[in-house]
């Protein structure tokens, strides 16, 4: 079972070129006339992603790339790069979306974001895919797994981000599929068939 799933699962390359894509795709929709509160969600939204992902790579993908070389240069160069990821993250989430520094701070963050996946895409991917050849997909194995517990606790702020970053009518369609799928879920279970006579 273990090797179908390491098979099954994405390489560990690219699953990190998905989350470049996927943190690149919510940056495109926060512009100029998006809304405080949707603003705020897609922000929130982008920063867990960066967060989880600098962790991942820091924990596994890094480490994995230092054992075969240790001079690889674009590496020692990620750390401080998702440093400064966090400490702008940080100021975010606790940033309130009316202040005047907001969209520059959320500017400043997608200019590093851009910098960092371009140096990425361009030179360690690359070279972590000549490197690591055979043990990719275990190593992506592995990264799905700590995704995975990494954001079990993020659930419910990720599910609501999620909703409010929807426009208006997303958010009123997934509120009331959810509370439809809320409401069958406390029914009791439907009567058991009679047996014909």
């Amino acid at each position: 079972m273990r090797t179908l799933t390491i098979q099954l699962t994405p390489s560990i390359t690219d699953m990190i070129r998905m989350d470049h894509n996927h943190v690149l795709a919510t940056f495109q929709q926060v512009h100029a006339g998006t809304s405080g509160g949707r603003k705020q969600a897609l922000v929130r939204l982008a920063c867990t992603s960066l967060e989880i992902h600098a962790q991942l790579e820091e924990e596994i993908f890094y480490p994995a790339l230092r054992e075969l070389r240790p001079d690889l240069t674009v590496i020692e160069k990620s750390v401080p790069e998702h440093a400064e990821m966090r400490r702008l993250i940080e100021r975010l989430m606790v940033m309130p979306v009316a202040d005047p520094s907001y969209d520059a701070t959320f500017m400043e963050l997608m200019r590093d974001v851009l910098h960092h996946v371009a140096d990425e895409e361009t030179t360690l991917l690359p070279a972590a895919e000549r490197l690591l050849g055979e043990r990719l997909s275990e190593l992506g194995a592995r990264m799905l797994r700590r995704r995975l517990q990494l954001l079990a606790p993020r659930s419910p702020q990720l599910v609501w981000n999620t909703l409010r970053s929807m426009p208006q009518s997303g958010f009123v369609m997934a509120s009331s599929l959810l509370a439809a799928g809320g409401s069958m879920m406390g029914r009791t279970a439907p009567p058991s068939p009679r047996p014909f006579p």
